[in-house]
Order: structure tokens, then sequence, then C-alpha cells
């Protein structure tokens, strides 16, 4: 069965940094487009960063200039590197590959498309 693996999450101090990787299982990205989602139970989800096949990027408000998206050659694997850590970043985070995606709040693709999530727990 197809779907996407995220891993990497963990709990870590406000400031500090933390890796996220995502991995198509059963499938190859080829033209789609990859991006992480991130939830808090009762207050929705957020795509907060997205990556084209050509490397284009595109972040949400909330985390532009302090997390980057990126992915190795072959697409086997996308990161999400995120740095100075705020309490607010505290989420479970998916990843996602579609046609089509776009960043922001109540901007998430279907949860069919999320895979597996990790949780990111940051203490201030």
């Amino acid at each position: 069965e197809a779907h996407m693996v995220a891993s990497g999450g963990d709990s870590a101090q406000a400031g500090r940094s933390l890796r996220l990787s995502c991995r198509p299982s059963g499938f190859t990205l080829d033209d789609l487009e990859l991006g992480w989602i991130r939830e808090v139970p009762g207050e929705g989800c957020e795509v907060v960063a997205i990556i084209a096949k050509n490397g284009r990027a595109w972040y949400s408000a909330t985390v532009e200039g302090r997390f980057t998206i990126s992915q190795d050659a072959s697409r086997s694997t996308v990161w999400l590197q995120m740095t100075n850590l705020k309490a607010k970043d505290t989420a479970m985070y998916y990843c996602a590959a579609a046609g089509w995606l776009a960043v922001g709040s109540g901007r998430c693709p279907d949860r069919d498309k999320w895979g597996q999530g990790t949780q990111v727990s940051v203490s201030s």
C-alpha cells in the first residue's frame, strides 16, 4: 500500500533544532509536490513547507526563515530542518504528496495522503 512515512520527531527546548525525514513507501514522488503538515488537536492543520520536483520551495509565514525543506536527488527522502524552535511549533508533523499543494492554515490535502506522523514537542 502506498503511503508516506515521517520520522525524526522528538522533544527539544526552545531555540534548539530538529530534522524530520519523510520517505514515500510503495510509490515514487515523480512530479508530485511534497508538503510538511502539522496539526495540533483542536487547532486544525497547517501546511508549513512544500517542495517541488525542481527544488522550488514555499513556506508558511509562521516558519519562514526558521524551517528549510530539502530533498535528495532521487526524491527518496525529503527533510524538514527546523531551527530556532518555538513552543508554538509543538505538533504532530506529517508529510503528504499531491499534484498541487498550498502553504497555510486550513489548506491541507485529504488525510488519506498524510501517512504516519511524528511528534515534535518544544518546551520553553
